[in-house]
């Protein structure tokens, strides 16, 4: 487990354990430029058949840097020598995928037949982990999408530009640095994601009343007050009140779709006959399925 941290989260060590591992090495304050050599010393370390029962796990809380270090350690690989790897940046990954993918079942169940294809998503809390990464998939689905920030729109612009550019997509940035400029922000969005800090409400109820276009609210906060007035975090496509068409989608009704995604995917990364490289977009893949396969039991 690679991490450019000081510790390992103990939520990623519990899920290996649960998914399989029976021996897990945290290698906490890891740079890019070791990535290579912590890589080989693990494949050269056992036979190619022996590396069947090894993996490696990248953490950290730098969306950008896990999938630079993602694309590092599969550069180092010398076959035969190859292990499966797995990035999950301080969960952002899995919770990102869950997100979206928990809005596009909710935009499917509601009429709308191309999903996020389209659709006006403002990210608020754009420029973190989890913002960036919803912000790239819900794009990659074909929605517009917009990173938001408290720090205003610079901040959001650097953060948006970055992004886009590693990833391939186009992102929007806006300001969200006072109530105003996030009421000018959703006043048009179909879509918004709350992916702010624990604990800070982004969207107060008269602020959302005011988003014209709504069609879904999500927030990942599970630490009251909510991301979003009028969100419970039990909320799974709920109707907002008030709000007549608009649904909302709580941070644990996406926190138990993330666990299902990461945790199937570890199991993957464990039992692959064959090593793969799973990152966010194999997460969202996996979150899709997991929903589709619940609406249909």
């Amino acid at each position: 487990m690679f991490t450019p941290g000081s510790q390992m989260s103990p939520f990623d060590i519990n899920m290996a354990a649960d998914a399989g591992y029976q021996v897990l090495a945290p290698c906490c304050g890891v740079t890019l430029a070791a990535v290579t050599g912590l890589t080989q010393d693990t494949i050269f370390s056992r036979s190619p058949k022996g590396l069947a029962r090894t993996g490696i796990f990248i953490g950290g809380r730098d969306a950008l840097l896990a999938a630079d270090m993602l694309d590092r350690a599969k550069a180092a690989m010398v076959p035969p020598f190859r292990v499966g790897l797995m990035a999950d940046p301080s969960g952002a990954y899995t919770t990102a995928a869950a997100m979206v993918a928990c809005v596009e079942a909710a935009l499917l169940r509601g009429g709308s037949a191309g999903g996020l294809a389209g659709r006006r998503v403002v990210v608020l809390g754009g420029t973190g982990p989890v913002g960036r990464i919803a912000g790239v998939i819900a794009a990659q689905a074909g929605a517009q999408v917009a990173l938001s920030s408290r720090n205003g729109i610079d901040a959001a612009g650097e953060a948006a530009q970055q992004t886009g550019a590693r990833f391939g997509v186009a992102l929007e940035g806006v300001s969200g640095g006072d109530r105003e400029a996030v009421l000018r922000s959703i006043a048009e969005a179909d879509v918004v994601l709350a992916c702010a800090a624990a604990g800070v409400q982004v969207v107060d109820a008269e602020a959302l009343a005011q988003a014209r276009a709504l069609k879904v609210a999500a927030d990942v906060n599970a630490v009251p007050p909510s991301g979003i007035a009028g969100i419970g975090v039990m909320d799974d496509a709920v109707p907002i009140a008030g709000r007549d068409g608009a649904v909302g989608i709580g941070a644990l009704a996406i926190g138990n779709v993330k666990y299902q995604t990461q945790q199937q995917l570890l199991r993957r990364l464990h039992e692959a006959a064959t090593p793969e490289v799973l990152g966010f977009a194999e997460a969202f893949a996996v979150a899709r399925e997991h929903l589709r396969q619940r609406a249909g039991a």
